[in-house]
């Protein structure tokens, strides 16, 4: 199959991009885990003895990135439907995360733990119908902000990747009837033409 003008335009930027040189230099799985650590070093959201659950974690940057912080005491739990290779120290589940049983399996293994914080760097499937692309995106975070909803401690956190377009300040709004602070970040890894951001909720109401 011949690539398109876009595909191979993506291509050329990703080989020449900075972040994904440095991650093939210092091991990481993805560009992705310089976003999670420049968001980390702000707002100190994994500390020694953390437990973190990476919803959609494929393929692990951000588990690395999580396993490294959290220190001796802390925990890891990652959580995708597609396989990944192992991260030492970290826990993986394959499976989906608003499946009944699967939960069931996931409390099972956190035992009488609390969840200081939930993240999702999720991104759905691209098919390249805007719309549809976007309403899938809010959906997936939906889904994840109901999941932190239900796991999270009292002082738990979430971050969840959000593209701005449609649906976009609904789901904010519904974050912050969650949590009585929700803020954004757009890392400087985090490409400047694109429209995805992070949401960061914290002090869970309720």
């Amino acid at each position: 199959m011949k690539r398109t003008k876009t595909s191979k335009s993506w291509m050329t930027e990703h080989v020449n991009d900075p972040f994904v040189q440095r991650a093939k230099t210092e091991g990481w799985r993805a560009r992705a885990a310089f976003k999670l650590m420049e968001i980390d070093d702000k707002d100190k959201l994994i500390r020694q003895g953390s437990v973190v659950v990476d919803l959609g974690a494929a393929p692990g940057s951000w588990s690395q990135v999580a396993i490294k912080r959290v220190g001796q005491g802390g925990r890891v739990l990652a959580m995708d439907l597609l396989p990944i290779e192992p991260i030492p120290g970290v826990e993986f589940m394959q499976g989906d995360f608003h499946d009944e049983m699967f939960v069931a399996r996931f409390e099972a293994l956190l035992g009488d733990r609390q969840v200081d914080l939930v993240m999702s760097d999720i991104a759905p499937n691209i098919s390249g119908i805007p719309t549809s692309d976007q309403a899938r995106s809010i959906h997936l975070a939906e889904l994840a902000l109901e999941f932190a909803g239900d796991h999270l401690g009292p002082h738990g956190k979430f971050l969840v990747k959000v593209f701005q377009g449609q649906g976009f300040e609904e789901f904010r709004r519904a974050m912050e009837r969650v949590f009585r602070q929700v803020i954004v970040r757009k890392p400087e890894a985090s490409r400047g033409r694109s429209s995805e951001v992070y949401l960061l909720g914290s002090g869970r109401r309720g």
